[in-house]
């Protein structure tokens, strides 16, 4: 019997896919830019299973794509080419296996969905704080092998700060189980941060535990008008100083990214009667009622507009409202699809050094695409900025990949300038891994190299990606 049909046996009726209609949705990016085959997809139930499967495919050097919600941006949990592989979907496991409330921390399976595991904190009391627009499709699995950022990094951290301990099947089959619960532990090297963000090159994440937080009791929700970049980085520091830790989300969005929402996506109004080159969508939130968080707010807010730093603010009356100002923020990738062929980057700088990006790169690309929308927009509570570009849907592939390759240029040059991140929050995958060399050096590439041969000498642990 072959390594592909022990495999349909070991995972049973129900436990794969192997049509090639079916198996489309699994072996297409989110934004369509890659695709892939594969000899089936597989949906193990149990880590006993991935285990059995995984040994199986070491013993018939069969690669894997281990998979989450299929929410990447940049090819990393979408097979290559050749129809070798199979790809592991653990939607199947999606279980709470338990629930400490003392400590603060939740243990769940890896196919759990991000917004279930809100949705379980919420329930016992707590609140699980990574937050981002693929919320209702990402799972565990996908989120730790890309250590997602989202829109509160700024209080509560990347997915790398959220997670204990985690369980992990070994590219050999073996299960290393190190779900602990412990936030202090010296023993040794931290094995669990190589799975965070190792985009599955390295084993399957089969479930994780996580810390979690006490629940925000009053939030306030702001959307500020910005004269500049430069103004949004001054009001940045002067809000964390003076809001102290209540101040768990700072985003900024480009006029150029709200005019395409409100001009693609449904029920969308300009927020302002005067548009300005830029807005802050920013939150303030505590859980002691103790705190007038409302009327600290309203004075800090009413401060910054007298001083002139902000030229216009709203300040959410209901959740509903709420809900609005962030109806923007996070359809902006969205109405960039609908618009034209998108170039996308997910740059990180130092806060300080997000003025400068803009103002040099933008003028750059501008010049040298005249037809390219630029829609800066993210996390620059964080450093991280979304620096996305719409191009005409008419044009050719050959035109497209030279304007590409243009802005590339300026957008790296002014990375390396600044002591950037060619990622941010969205891995490296097959999108970034030829550019990856020109900002790891040649000792940190040997060090990864021989990370992966140790753990994964066989080369079937989502081959290609990364390295």
């Amino acid at each position: 019997m072959s390594g592909i049909e022990t495999i349909k046996s070991l995972l049973g009726t129900g436990g794969y896919i192997d049509n090639a209609k079916d198996m489309e949705p699994y072996l297409v990016g989110w934004r369509g830019g890659h695709a892939g085959k594969a000899a089936l997809v597989a949906f193990p139930k149990s880590t006993e299973q991935v285990s059995k499967l995984v040994a199986l495919c070491a013993e018939h050097s069969i690669p894997i794509t281990p998979q989450g919600g299929n929410t990447g941006l940049v090819g990393g949990g979408v097979p290559d080419t050749s129809g070798k592989a199979i790809v592991i979907s653990l939607s199947r496991m999606n279980k709470v296996r338990s629930i400490d409330k003392a400590n603060y921390t939740i243990t769940v399976e890896s196919g759990f969905i991000l917004t279930q595991l809100q949705e379980e904190a919420a329930k016992a009391g707590f609140l699980f704080p990574l937050s981002m627009a693929s919320e209702g499709s990402a799972n565990v699995g996908g989120f730790i092998s890309t250590n997602a950022g989202g829109t509160a990094v700024l209080r509560y951290g990347n997915t790398r700060e959220l997670v204990l301990g985690i369980e992990a099947v070994l590219p050999d089959g073996s299960v290393w189980n190190a779900l602990k619960a412990l936030r202090k532990d010296n023993t040794g090297y931290d094995l669990k941060q190589l799975f965070i963000g190792g985009e599955g090159t390295l084993g399957i994440v089969t479930a994780a535990t996580f810390k979690l937080f006490p629940k925000p009791v009053q939030s306030e929700t702001l959307l500020l008008a910005m004269k500049s970049v430069e103004d949004a980085v001054a009001l940045f520091a002067e809000l964390r100083k003076e809001g102290g830790d209540s101040l768990s989300a700072f985003e900024i969005i480009s006029r150029t990214a709200l005019e395409l929402v409100l001009k693609n996506i449904p029920d969308t109004r300009d927020p302002f009667a005067e548009k300005y080159p830029y807005y802050i969508l920013a939150v303030f939130s505590t859980s002691s009622e103790l705190i007038p968080l409302r009327e600290t707010t309203e004075k800090l807010l009413e401060k910054k507009l007298t001083e002139g730093l902000i030229p216009d603010a709203l300040l959410a009356e209901s959740v509903a409202q709420a809900k609005s100002f962030w109806h923007v923020r996070e359809h902006v990738s969205e109405a960039a699809k609908k618009e034209g062929r998108g170039v996308h980057f997910d740059i990180s700088v130092p806060i300080s050094g997000i003025p400068e990006f803009i103002r040099t790169v933008n003028p750059e690309i501008a010049n040298a695409v005249p037809e390219a929308i630029i829609l800066p927009f993210g996390h620059i509570g964080d450093g991280n900025i979304h620096y996305n570009i719409c191009l005409p849907k008419t044009w050719d592939d050959a035109k497209f990949e030279s304007a590409k390759d243009t802005m590339k240029k300026s957008v790296y040059a002014a990375l390396k300038r600044l002591h950037g991140s060619i990622s941010a929050e969205h891995g490296i995958g097959v999108e970034r891994r030829e550019d990856l060399k020109e900002f790891k050096s040649k000792e940190e590439i040997t060090m990864m190299k021989a990370l992966k041969k140790a753990l994964d000498p066989k080369g079937i642990m989502n081959p290609g990606k990364m390295l």
